[in-house]
């Protein structure tokens, strides 16, 4: 994660790498099935977002990934859950060996996820919101996350989930003022409730199917009670004091993809840990419990 603050208020770095992997290969990187390495975190939301979204489009043996540990310094992610802490496809022990590989000197951030060209070992793209749309439209699968006529709808409630909860939880933890966190956490409290009105009437944010959007909601609401309650300070309800949010939390955490890809001591460890400036001691909590993502949730 890269950011800075501006006026008391949270600015993500939005600089990414925007090549493209496409079925024509226009951006020069063309769809090849074990040609590319995909570089997570279990611990990152974005990350996250594309584990799951490459497991329920099966392309497990057409893209092979590679996963940092939870935490990382200010230069790069490592590979340190790897023997001899080095990736064994790349056989790189930092992600930064990538990007220099293709940019000496390149100085935005080191960031998960990213797409890796195995044979070059230079990295292709970090673009986190294109790339999972890309997998669904460019790999040749056929994908019920991003239907054509659906897209609209699904690019608008991104937009918003993007804006008020995925990043709004980060505008409220990095908050430099008073004022600033407060603006933060309203937003947030406020399209979470808008959330839960949408979802009291539908079980998806889109449709009837799971699509892009809800995976995208989906890995705020796994780290909320666990990280951005907390830490972040985002503390007005628990997501399990949210019903219709918990409800819809546990029917996506119980679907195949989605709970079983969540490792929670990872996510923990990596807010905890390196955020300093926020939890100096660097002590990681024990809780909360968690037994209760595998109650019933009641939306079939």
């Amino acid at each position: 994660m890269s950011a800075y603050r501006a006026e008391g208020e949270y600015k993500r770095d939005s600089r990414y790498i925007t090549d493209r992997i496409t079925a024509d290969g226009r951006d020069g990187w063309p769809v090849e099935p074990g040609r590319y390495r995909l570089v997570v975190s279990r611990a990152c939301p974005w990350a996250s977002r594309a584990i799951i979204v490459r497991r329920l489009l099966g392309l497990e043996d057409v893209l092979s990934m590679g996963v940092c540990g939870p935490t990382h310094d200010e230069r790069s992610w490592t590979f340190d859950l790897d023997p001899g802490g080095r990736d064994p496809v790349l056989g790189i022990e930092r992600l930064q060996e990538a990007y220099f590989k293709r940019f000496p000197g390149y100085d935005k951030g080191i960031t998960v996820p990213a797409i890796v060209d195995i044979p070059s070992g230079q990295v292709v793209t970090n673009d986190f919101a294109q790339l999972t749309l890309d997998l669904s439209t460019e790999w040749g699968v056929d994908s019920p996350l991003y239907p054509p006529a659906q897209r609209d709808e699904i690019d608008e409630v991104m937009q918003l989930v993007y804006r008020d909860v995925n990043n709004g939880v980060y505008r409220a933890g990095f908050a430099g003022s008073q004022e600033a966190y407060e603006a933060a956490y309203d937003r947030l409290f406020a399209r979470l409730d808008w959330l839960s009105q949408r979802l009291s009437r539908q079980r998806y944010l889109v449709g009837d199917t799971i699509t892009e959007a809800d995976v995208r909601l989906f890995t705020t609401l796994v780290r909320f009670d666990a990280v951005y309650h907390g830490h972040f300070k985002c503390n007005r309800s628990k997501l399990s004091e949210m019903p219709v949010l918990w409800a819809y939390a546990r029917d996506l955490f119980q679907t195949p993809g989605f709970g079983d890809t969540v490792d929670f001591d990872h996510i923990k460890q990596h807010y905890y840990l390196v955020h300093r400036d926020i939890n100096p001691s660097g002590i990681v909590p024990a809780g909360p419990d968690l037994s209760g993502w595998q109650e019933p949730h009641g939306r079939g």
